[in-house]
């Protein structure tokens, strides 16, 4: 068959260990592990592009079947281009569901080929979202058990803290 490539497509804006533990599982499940940060609106984000790849790209060095890589165009073209199998994303509640069910369906019509995974957040990490991460840094509370070490320190200095 080849090798069993997946698409994990997101903002990352900032990885955080909820992300990180979904990749590992990942690597279980499949050969090889593309991150895809997408451009999406700079302005509204924390982090540059460059940025989030880079940070991702950094708290993933210890997986080698781990690949991370911005992307700036429709999921399904990135992951046809990639040859992936299948396209990944996580989901915390049922809210999140809502949304990405409405996405798979999307998906599914442009990319039939491509099947849509979701993997459950781990309960520990279930209440973690970036934007939640950017919210309660921004207060001043420190996220050190939330996000990967050198995030932090990517945080801090952007907050100036």
């Amino acid at each position: 068959e080849g090798m069993r490539i997946v698409i994990f497509p997101g903002g990352f804006d900032p990885v955080t260990n909820g992300h990180l533990d979904l990749v590992r599982r990942m690597t279980h499940l499949f050969d090889k592990v593309i991150v895809a940060v997408v451009r999406g609106r700079e302005k509204s984000s924390m982090f540059t592009w460059e940025e989030r790849v880079e940070l991702f790209q950094k708290a993933v060095a210890d997986l080698p079947q781990v690949e991370v890589e911005g992307f700036d165009e429709m999921t399904v073209e990135f992951a046809r281009k990639k040859g992936a199998v299948a396209i990944v994303r996580g989901i915390r509640a049922v809210s999140d569901f809502e949304a990405e069910f409405d996405m798979a369906l999307m998906n599914r019509k442009m990319a039939p080929h491509l099947e849509s995974v979701y993997l459950m957040a781990s309960q520990d990490f279930l209440y973690i979202s970036a934007s939640r991460i950017r919210e309660v840094s921004k207060l001043g509370y420190d996220v050190a058990d939330l996000v990967p070490a050198h995030v932090r320190t990517a945080l801090r200095e952007k907050l100036n803290l």
